[in-house]
């Protein structure tokens, strides 16, 4: 039966596929078994080629809007599934209307949280997971989205070095805004709390709950977690001129979030302090933006600590222009660190590589002092104690190192 389909990229494959059918019937050559949470739609996975995809069978205006929400967010680099197609004009062999179907890109090596869940679980590892889902909502609320259907089900998880990363499944009540407000974002989070106490109890009624593990406990944990992160990240801080030292703590406690933090905005408070709110993004920023403003060529995670470093130092020296700071912090701070190296050390690591190592010193330094023991001692001290001692990274990779200065 003739069938239309609305996707930004068709796969001929899906023309063969049986439409006439509803998604329940559909024959076992077409499936894919995969774990899936609870949905008040039928759901199946399909492979295509060398991709599986899920399938959900629901109303028309219901798949569009969802599609073009899941596009949306795909778009601002979402941590979401992605919209395929929405195929529609279904009709069975006899002429009867079939509801259309939503067809998403299934996120590879993922699984719904219910399936975690339903399986023994290291404290730590609940503990990961835990920040993960509040860390999802937390983002979904800076990017303006309002999800309105939070749970276990509608959220899948895969690793991610060491922690876990979670992902949007299901965007049907959901809407785009410019910002929310404090009443939407409470509404948002007491639907989360609420979805997940009764997936939680569902699961223990089971008998597919570990016994540790307490319904209550879990879903009001995912809400301090996400009030905790929600107000590390929002929250001016009243800082000292010379606290460089605070600014860098609150940057790198993002970090271990799992946020990244693009910039510092600074604004003067009536008692001489500076008022200091990070601004957040996504992992993959800092590369582009530290080869942009500098010209120096970093790993993401080299290219963070050098930004980090940068934005602190544009605080402390009080400059309002980012390409003006930039390049006195190149002139001033990078630069003069480098130079600072003995010649026959300059092997041991590469500038960026070096640099962001000696930022790292410093702050296990400042640490321990209970202030910011300034960059001089530290490379110093980076230089004696540390550097020495490295193999010259020259012999380890077998290829010239050209020396810095």
């Amino acid at each position: 039966m003739p069938v239309r389909i609305t996707s930004a990229l068709v796969d001929p494959a899906l023309l063969d596929l049986p439409w006439s059918t509803p998604l329940e019937e559909w024959p076992a050559q077409h499936l894919v078994a995969l774990p899936q949470g609870i949905s008040r739609h039928i759901v199946r996975f399909v492979r295509l080629g060398d991709y599986v995809y899920a399938f959900k069978e629901t109303r028309e205006r219901i798949a569009e809007r969802e599609y073009d929400l899941l596009r949306a967010l795909e778009r601002i680099d979402f941590p979401s599934v992605e919209a395929v197609a929405i195929v529609a004009d279904r009709q069975t062999e006899d002429g009867e209307p079939l509801e259309s179907v939503l067809i998403t890109r299934h996120l590879q090596f993922s699984l719904p949280y219910r399936a975690l869940f339903s399986h023994t679980l290291r404290p730590e590892t609940m503990s990961r997971l835990l920040d993960a889902l509040a860390a999802l909502i937390v983002r979904m609320h800076l990017t303006g989205f309002f999800w309105g259907d939070c749970s276990l089900s509608n959220t899948l998880f895969r690793r991610d070095a060491g922690a876990f990363a979670a992902y949007l499944v299901d965007a049907e009540t959901g809407a785009l805004h410019s910002s929310l407000s404090n009443g939407q974002r409470g509404e948002d989070l007491e639907i989360a709390r609420v979805n997940i106490f009764g997936e939680a109890l569902d699961l223990q009624a089971a008998g597919l709950l570990h016994e540790s593990i307490d319904p209550e406990v879990v879903c009001e944990e995912v809400v301090q977690r996400y009030e905790r992160l929600w107000h590390e990240i929002t929250y001016e801080q009243q800082v000292e001129r010379e606290a460089r030292h605070d600014i860098e703590g609150r940057i790198r406690r993002l970090n271990e979030l799992g946020f990244d933090v693009a910039e510092v905005a600074l604004s003067t408070a009536d008692n001489g302090r500076y008022l200091v709110r990070p601004k957040v993004v996504d992992a993959g920023y800092h590369t582009r933006r530290l080869l942009r403003l500098t010209g120096l060529d970093a790993e993401e995670n080299q290219a963070r600590r050098l930004l980090n470093d940068l934005d602190a130092y544009r605080v402390e020296s009080d400059l309002t222009d980012e390409q003006q700071a930039a390049h006195r912090w190149l002139t001033e701070v990078f630069e003069p660190v480098v130079r600072a190296v003995p010649a026959h050390l300059r092997h041991k690591l590469e500038p960026q590589e070096l640099f962001a190592q000696i930022i790292e010193h410093k702050w296990l330094l400042s640490e321990r002092a209970g202030r910011d023991v300034g960059m001089g001692p530290a490379v110093q001290s980076y230089l004696a104690d540390v550097l020495v001692h490295r193999p010259d990274e020259q012999a380890v990779l077998g290829v010239e190192v050209p020396a810095a200065g």
